[in-house]
């Protein structure tokens, strides 16, 4: 199986929370885990946000942030070119997405467009989670976030 990871999904793998068990286990049970190059920042930035609303110490934050970066080369990273970010601009308006979400949705597609095989999306973003399920790709976790 080849899953796709959005940063979100990426967090729970470094971050003791709901759903986090499941992420490491799905991520392993992966011939190949990808994301987009972008969610390098916006794991770092969702990090620092739960420093700010003081959900996660400083201390336990920057260790995730560790961890992250140790595992990053072991990720398929998809580049962001121009064809990327055309993809993102109409799959923003067909779904109604944030920016980010629209680049880790393109990504995915064109992913699996370039492999001719199924990918999993790996996302804890319900809005995300539906649009990737109408884009062709499979979700997970099987049952969509709340």
């Amino acid at each position: 199986m080849i899953a796709y990871f959005d940063a979100s999904a990426l967090v729970k793998r470094h971050v003791d929370e709901r759903g986090s068990r499941e992420a490491i286990e799905f991520a392993s049970r992966a011939e190949v885990v990808a994301t987009s190059l972008i969610s390098r920042a916006e794991v770092a930035a969702a990090l620092a946000k739960a420093v700010r609303a003081k959900i996660l110490e400083d201390d336990e934050a920057r260790q995730a942030q560790r961890a992250f970066a140790t595992q990053w080369p072991d990720i398929a990273r998809i580049p962001i070119t121009e064809a990327l970010a055309s993809r993102a601009e109409t799959l923003a308006w067909e779904y109604g997405l944030r920016g980010h979400d629209a680049v880790q949705l393109g990504s995915a597609v064109m992913f699996q467009e370039s492999l001719g095989t199924a990918v999993r999306l790996a996302t804890f973003d319900k809005q995300l989670w539906d649009a990737a399920r109408r884009a062709g790709l499979e979700p997970w976790p099987d049952k969509a976030p709340q």
